[in-house]
């Protein structure tokens, strides 16, 4: 199959409202525009089709398209009637899915004029991936690293270094990471803000993954039940889920989709959907989203890339109308799952990815058990061999379970903006 020529837009066929943001009480002055007006008219369109630039399309073809496998080991091995398939997306140098809007990103940063790209990044996905992209179109890089991902994924700092990126550690969580990115482009001329996961043109962009299956699955005369991702801000949950929810819409048929995120964070399972600032620094417009409170003190789990407080704008108002789906699953039972698939599978998937996969095996089980044979697809959203210490704990039964209480949400809710809007 080819590689997609243009990207989806679910608004085009989900003519959902999303509220406007809102500028923080809290704003300080100096911060400069960061994004360029191609990512802007992007996040405004209401056009189904957004075409991929050529430039961005001869750096897609070095790795895309992706695979889509069929789990036939992993089905024997549970006994059920469930057709599994996953779409592969570990397969490039920065390891993971997010490596499809760091490139359009940098890609329209250096068009307009940007000389440097500062971000915030969690498990380094996306600061491998921001960095491998910023060096294809000539962008110095800069990553703040959350210190518990800095500190037990040494790896991920070196590749980074090696792309040229600069790798700073940061206190606190992503959100933390995300405002000391910010901070970073008022002293800096020409360098910008670029995030990996929860703005509208990100998801966009990451909807190759999800064109791709769908074309892969119909050559095998197949369309999936349940669609399944991990969901941390949201990309690789839009990428996968939305061609499928915009082709179900049209069409008047269904489609399951279903969000798996860690008990340690669970924004879209038991936060609210308020106005919340993106980051720590408060200073970035608020946005209605689903939200433990931009405060929350996310535990330092291994599935770094998922400890974001909140969830994208478009995913959040989904959510709301009933349209998709959420799951949260506890770090221990993730990883048991993750093990059991590398085993079968041969593929060892990131803690971020195994998410998804303890999802499609707690479908497929629930298949097996109903008696009824649907056909599910995960994406497998990086590869997990830069996580090996945190699969060591878990071999070596040091590896815990923190999930927040109820009194320890309410505390950080308590603390969302008063907003009238």
């Amino acid at each position: 199959m080819s590689v997609p020529d243009s990207w989806y837009n679910l608004l085009a066929d989900f003519p959902l409202e999303l509220p406007d943001d809102l500028p923080s009480p809290h704003a300080a002055g100096g911060l400069r525009p960061q994004l360029p007006a191609a990512l802007i008219r992007q996040e405004m369109s209401r056009a189904r089709e957004i075409s991929i630039p050529g430039e961005v399309m001869d750096r897609y073809l070095r790795w895309r398209p992706t695979p889509l496998r069929r789990a036939s080991a992993l089905e024997a091995a549970l006994d059920t009637p469930a057709r599994i398939y996953f779409k592969y997306e570990g397969d490039n140098l920065s390891g993971s899915h997010k490596l499809n809007t760091a490139i359009p990103q940098a890609f329209y940063y250096a068009k307009a004029g940007a000389k440097r790209l500062s971000t915030g990044t969690g498990a380094g996905q996306w600061g491998t991936a921001l960095a491998l992209a910023g060096g294809m179109f000539g962008l110095e890089t800069v990553a703040f690293m959350t210190r518990s991902s800095y500190d037990s994924k040494p790896y991920r700092r070196v590749i980074m270094e090696m792309l040229g990126c600069r790798v700073e550690p940061v206190e606190g969580n992503l959100a933390d990471a995300l405002a000391a990115a910010l901070g970073e482009t008022r002293n800096a001329e020409g360098t910008r803000f670029a995030t990996g996961s929860g703005e509208g043109y990100s998801l966009l962009h990451q909807t190759v993954i999800g064109q791709e299956a769908a074309s892969q699955l119909s050559d095998l005369g197949e369309r999936p039940d349940v669609v399944i991702a991990s969901l941390g801000a949201g990309s690789n949950f839009g990428g996968i889920a939305f061609p499928f929810l915009g082709a179900a819409r049209r069409s008047g048929g269904g489609v399951r989709a279903v969000a798996v995120e860690p008990a340690a964070c669970p924004k879209l399972t038991r936060g609210r959907y308020r106005y919340d600032f993106t980051d720590a620094s408060r200073a970035t417009p608020l946005q209605k989203m689903f939200t433990l409170g931009s405060g929350f003190a996310t535990p330092p789990i291994h599935a770094g890339g998922l400890r974001y407080h909140a969830t994208a704008k478009i995913i959040s108002a989904l959510r709301a109308e009933g349209a998709i789906e959420a799951a949260a699953y506890t770090q221990k039972e993730v990883f048991g799952s993750a093990v059991e698939f590398a085993r079968l599978e041969g593929v060892l998937p990131a803690p971020e990815a195994a998410h998804a996969v303890h999802g499609a095996i707690r479908e497929a089980i629930a298949c097996r058990e109903e008696g009824v044979g649907r056909t599910i697809l995960f994406c497998l959203s990086g590869h997990g061999m830069y996580d090996l210490a945190a699969y060591d704990e878990f071999q070596s039964g040091r590896l815990d379970d923190v999930v927040p209480s109820d009194e320890e949400i309410e505390r950080s809710l308590a603390l969302l903006p008063e907003v009238v809007a």
